[in-house]
């Protein structure tokens, strides 16, 4: 807190995800904090920044090239946001106290899933904002442990700071959009980037043994040959990039939602199907558990397909597992929310402050 009298400290706010063109969890939780911020922290200046513009933040950004004179000016706690893998050497002239949110350290999980310097920018990047920062931000428990584990962090420096839901903001698209994509039966949905971490080839060998089951996967396809082998299914429909109307739709017409990943630091489509009230089904992996709780249903990463088939099985076709596991979701996803979100990351700014 700053003392009367006194003139208010300065947060600098790294919102470069939030102006990118590709929306996954990293972009979403830039967006949805970064408006927050000044309302959860009136006695602060808050001072947003990012390399390229970008409309509709909620707040004004500062357009600042990249460089390092300018990022030597910036007074007050640097708070870097986002992943590690844009613009992680901000601060590396920085006089003040410099704050770090960590997603996840899929990079070191799962190396084989980046390219080799993309992988030895994130290392260095991070173990290197890691050390320059006093405190840490870490969205799930399952991240901390990691920094814990792999990086040596002293967990009294990790606060942990979940994500959050919000209701939708737009409406669905009209149905006849699936009945042009020929989706006019029953189907399990997938929302992520199509790579091997997020484990398609699992969902689609599970949905595979079903009758009458459609695997649908919206996200980037970063791995093009991955994708492709996706495509040669009749069980799976690969729509790439879709607008917000087209998800709304999706979340809302699927049988259920898999979320087979092998690693997530928080795993964000668990809880936005949680909150439409939809069953999940997660691998018992990573953060996901920790995310899901009650409301979901889960298998072992390791097991074999049918294991997999069976639970989405049990999913679609028990209407008393399907009501409770509904309820027990939105009671679940309610507990989130960016507004408690952008409240805990304004007391760890304060607290950052009066260290």
């Amino acid at each position: 807190m700053v003392a009367s009298g006194t003139k208010p400290a300065t947060v600098a706010v790294d919102v470069n995800p939030a102006t990118r063109a590709v929306v996954t969890g990293t972009e979403v939780f830039t967006r949805e904090v970064a408006a927050r911020l000044p309302a959860a922290a009136p006695e602060l200046r808050w001072r947003f920044f990012a390399s390229r513009p970008r409309a509709h933040l909620g707040v004004d950004v500062v357009v600042l090239p990249n460089n390092v004179s300018e990022r030597a000016l910036r007074p007050g706690v640097l708070w870097r946001k986002g992943s590690f893998g844009s613009d992680s050497e901000a601060g590396s002239l920085f006089a003040g106290r410099l704050l770090t949110v960590v997603h996840d350290l899929a990079f070191e999980r799962h190396p084989v899933a980046y390219q080799v310097a993309d992988r030895a920018y994130l290392r260095l990047s991070t173990r290197w904002a890691v050390s320059r920062s006093r405190l840490l931000i870490a969205i799930s428990e399952s991240t901390k442990h990691d920094l814990v584990d792999m990086y040596g962090v002293a967990p009294e420096r990790i606060r942990v700071v979940p994500l959050g839901i919000s209701a939708p903001a737009v409406p669905p698209a009209p149905l006849s959009r699936l009945t042009e994509l020929g989706l006019n039966g029953s189907f399990v949905l997938q929302v992520g980037r199509v790579e091997p971490r997020k484990n398609q080839s699992a969902a689609l060998a599970a949905v595979e043994r079903l009758d009458g089951v459609t695997l649908v996967i919206a996200g980037p396809e970063r791995d093009a040959d991955l994708s492709e082998r996706l495509r040669n299914s009749a069980h799976c429909r690969v729509l790439g990039m879709v607008d917000q109307p087209m998800l709304e739709l999706l979340y809302r017409r699927a049988a259920a939602v898999v979320v087979p990943s092998l690693y997530e630091g928080f795993g964000l489509p668990v809880l936005e199907a949680m909150a439409r009230g939809k069953v999940v089904v997660a691998a018992k992996s990573s953060s996901l558990p920790e995310v899901g709780g009650e409301g979901a249903l889960y298998f072992h990463q390791s097991a074999a397909p049918d294991q997999l088939a069976s639970v989405l099985e049990a999913a679609l076709g028990d209407q008393t597992l399907r009501t409770k596991i509904a309820r027990a979701a939105r009671a679940r996803a309610a507990r989130f929310t960016w507004d408690k979100t952008a409240a805990a990351i304004a007391a760890v700014i304060r607290e950052l402050l009066s260290s």
